[in-house]
């Protein structure tokens, strides 16, 4: 079974995460379940369950010097709900995030990813956002957005199902 590294920021979708945590399981994945901070203080109350349903501790901060890797190496990585500042901080190599550390480095290293942006259209309009979108995909990453994808933060509209199949489509689970 393939590792997928499920990343998620700070925004309405992330409160489905258990159910795409499932469906990816379904497709054969063994899931690794990363936050960012925000994101990991808004399912406070669930971190152990969900650590739980994946058999992964869940992380949303970097390990002290020394610490081993807790997690098994990523096959892919789809970044979902991809906020702006996720958007643009790893488009920069701003790694003051563990998710966002971690797709950065995973650039150096050739790792499939997926990102799928969830953002304000007024979020969407500014200059270095697209300049973002433009490098990420410029190194390799599959970033669903743009015209025909879905902006903003409604939680029923988010493109989970396009995002898990995208993440097929950048490699097979074996």
């Amino acid at each position: 079974m393939s590792t997928l590294y499920l990343f998620a920021g700070a925004a309405e979708p992330v409160f489905d995460i258990a159910r795409v945590i499932e469906e990816a399981q379904a497709d054969g994945w063994d899931v690794c379940l990363g936050l960012t901070p925000t994101a990991a203080r808004w399912l406070a109350g669930s971190l152990e369950g969900l650590g739980v349903l994946t058999g992964h501790p869940v992380r949303w901060d970097y390990a002290f010097p020394g610490e081993g890797e807790v997690w098994p190496e990523a096959a892919a990585v789809l970044v979902a709900p991809a906020t702006f500042n996720t958007v643009n901080q790893w488009a920069l190599g701003i790694v003051d995030k563990f998710v966002v550390g971690v797709v950065a480095e995973g650039i150096g290293k050739g790792v499939p990813m997926v990102a799928v942006p969830c953002l304000s259209a007024a979020q969407a309009r500014h200059p270095q956002f697209e300049r973002s979108v433009e490098t990420l995909r410029r190194v390799g990453v599959s970033v669903l957005h743009g015209e025909g994808e879905v902006e903003g933060g409604d939680s029923a509209l988010f493109p989970w199902r396009a995002a898990l199949d995208a993440v097929r489509g950048v490699v097979a689970v074996g």
